[in-house]
């Protein structure tokens, strides 16, 4: 934590240990190594990706003193900390800007905001965020940005919220930064306002990359019929817009405007490889990514498209040099299953390049409980002791699946085995741009006794109409 970290100022001598002494003599290392000279080798090394470069030569410039760095080398060498990340090396710079002065710049500090998310140190990001007296729109953009990038969706929320009640205007990225929150929470109404905010402020021109977080946005919040609205207004595109409409239309089973659209881009690549090849420089080629490839291969799954599925898959890597991915392997078992192919599935998953993850492999145990193949099952569940023996849901999963069979003695003893419980399932919804968690027999919410009421009042009212829960589908602790 960085409560701890002026703690490491005084141990910055280490610092000198990690600049082990090069074979060079001094005199040449001065002559080679003075800013500005040093700082413009730092931002090559930087441009060049070198980031362990940059490291290594920022020791040897503190090795040679204070006189040798300036502020921008931090900035450089933050930067080259921030790629891979290098975080305990991160963490020394942070030490060493304290130490020679420079914490109070702010450019440096929101840096070090980037470096911390990049670490997965949010704890540290925000520490960071308030030891700034005077924060600025970039400040604010990069903790939101923070917690976005780190899954934390309603945090940036609540922060973007903060933002506005303190009257800090957001700037383009801050706004297209809060819709990707939205779109992870499902929270429409304030995506919603968002969009209307753009509207109202001219300055704040939609370019191509806000619109694409729009789109995202809307379906992603179940609004596709807005989303492709806006899509089909667009007059310049890019692989992002193509690939989030498409996704979108998979995500909500349509399948064949997925394909379609999938479709009308590969045209669209054709004519314009063929203008490029009359002599027409102007005519952009965009071509399909992997994320592309994995929404046309969820509505392939979600349209029971085996076939289709397959043709897809295979052109992925031989038309466009894409290699499959791990989620690319679970949409094509979670076509296989969906199609009921369990037996094509298990060959398909054993035919994979490396090992396939717990999350293949529980696909297609979900599809075994479905279909009940009860021996194929058994043989799955023994893959997934091997890869994560602790996780409780295949536990629960097989014993359910005993019980729909009727083999009671089988699922007494899989229930006997878990020795904990599953972590409790959490839901969200938003009212009035508000987004309130629930969490499975959670009662702290002070508006326990009326979502009970609610929820009793549902239960009835779909009893009348015929339902009953199978009991057997109800996991056993």
């Amino acid at each position: 934590m960085i409560g701890n970290l002026k703690r490491l100022v005084l141990t910055q001598t280490k610092l000198s240990k990690l600049s082990a002494p090069t074979h060079q003599p001094k005199s040449h290392v001065h002559t080679r190594l003075k800013p500005p000279k040093a700082n413009q080798t730092l931002k090559r090394c930087l441009d060049s990706n070198c980031n362990t470069k940059a490291i290594l030569l920022f020791r040897e410039l503190i090795k040679h003193g204070p006189s040798s760095i300036d502020s921008f080398s931090f900035v450089f060498v933050l930067k080259a900390c921030t790629k891979k990340p290098f975080t305990l090396e991160g963490k020394q710079l942070h030490a060493q800007l304290i130490k020679l002065g420079f914490h109070s710049i702010i450019h440096l500090q929101t840096l070090l905001i980037r470096f911390y998310s990049a670490s997965g140190n949010l704890l540290d990001a925000h520490y960071m965020f308030d030891e700034i007296p005077t924060k600025n729109i970039v400040s604010w953009t990069a903790l939101i940005s923070a917690y976005v990038a780190n899954q934390k969706p309603q945090n940036a929320v609540e922060l973007f919220r903060k933002m506005q009640k303190l009257n800090v205007e957001p700037d383009q990225v801050t706004v297209t930064v809060a819709l990707s929150a939205c779109a992870d929470l499902g929270a429409l109404e304030m995506g919603e306002w968002i969009h209307a905010y753009v509207g109202r402020k001219p300055e704040l021109k939609a370019d191509l990359s806000l619109n694409n977080a729009l789109i995202n946005m809307y379906a992603k919040c179940g609004e596709i019929k807005t989303a492709r609205e806006l899509f089909d207004s667009l007059g310049e595109k890019d692989v992002t817009t193509w690939t989030s409409m498409i996704v979108g239309h998979a995500l909500h089973g349509q399948a064949n405007e997925a394909l379609q659209l999938f479709g009308k881009m590969e045209e669209i690549k054709q004519k314009n490889g063929k203008s490029r090849d009359e002599g027409n420089r102007e005519s952009s080629i965009i071509l399909p990514n992997d994320v592309t490839f994995i929404g046309v291969l969820m509505a392939c799954s979600h349209g029971g498209m085996v076939e289709e599925g397959k043709k897809y898959y295979q052109s992925m890597s031989e038309d466009y040099g894409l290699k499959p991915r791990d989620v690319h392997f679970g949409c094509m078992v979670d076509i296989f299953c969906r199609a009921g192919l369990l037996k094509e599935a298990y060959e398909f998953i054993l035919g994979m390049p490396g090992q396939a993850n717990a999350v293949i492999w529980r696909t297609l145990l979900g599809a075994c409980n479905l279909h009940g193949e009860i021996e194929l099952g058994e043989e799955v569940r023994c893959r997934l002791l091997e890869l994560e023996p602790g996780h409780v849901g295949d536990s629960v999963a097989m014993s359910n699946f005993y019980a729909a069979k009727g083999m009671w003695d089988k699922k007494v003893t899989v229930r006997d085995q878990i020795k904990q419980r599953r972590a409790p399932g959490c839901s969200s919804i938003e009212v009035a741009c508000e987004i309130s968690e629930f969490v499975s027999a959670d009662d702290d919410h002070p508006l326990e006794a009326e979502i009970c009421e609610a929820l009793k009042y549902l239960t009835v009212s779909i009893k009348a109409y015929g339902y009953s829960p199978e009991i057997s589908s109800l996991a056993e602790y």
